[in-house]
């Protein structure tokens, strides 16, 4: 079961003056429904007139980080991405911290989630290798995992207990 990717947007004159208002507001919601439930929310604000907000928290973003000041475009593009890989968009999100390198990165470079890298290198090696029986105990995949990760060939996301998902570094 997923968690709800959404943020908090704040009535920034309200806040000024002392008050919390605000809405949750799912970030996966067509764009048009969120700046409709923002305006919404402004138009029921404690302060007359208020009309800027700022996105004052947020949950279900996997790591990464929404500031305040990033808009709801931007929130709403990032939140859809989550949505469409969630089991690592958002740590993918966090590393390279662009939209369009990360969803290169899933869409091209994406080589699975294992238990860890040796666990990679080996599946790899016995895909493209054929491996005689008697020197199949003397590979060390700990070792080749390594200098893959050292080399720079790939770089892995840790997003949970036996959860490390490879991806090539192109």
């Amino acid at each position: 079961m997923s968690e709800e990717i959404r943020i908090y947007v704040a009535d920034l004159a309200a806040y000024n003056a002392g008050h919390l208002h605000g809405i949750w507001i799912d970030a996966t919601l067509e764009l048009d429904e969120i700046q409709a439930r923002v305006s919404a929310m402004l138009a029921a604000s404690p302060v007359k007139g208020a009309e800027e907000y700022a996105i004052h928290d947020h949950e279900g973003f996997g790591g990464y980080r929404i500031s305040e000041h990033d808009s709801l475009e931007n929130a709403h593009e990032i939140a859809c991405f989550i949505d469409e890989y969630p089991e690592f968009g958002g740590a993918l999100l966090a590393h390279f911290n662009d939209v369009a390198q990360a969803r290169k990165a899933a869409e091209d470079d994406y080589c699975g989630c294992y238990c860890s890298l040796p666990e990679y290198a080996q599946e790899l090696t016995e895909q493209t290798t054929r491996i005689p029986q008697h020197l199949a105990m003397y590979i060390d995949y700990r070792s080749m995992a390594r200098d893959m990760e050292y080399s720079g060939d790939v770089f892995i996301l840790e997003t949970g207990f036996e959860q490390v998902h490879v991806f090539w570094n192109r």
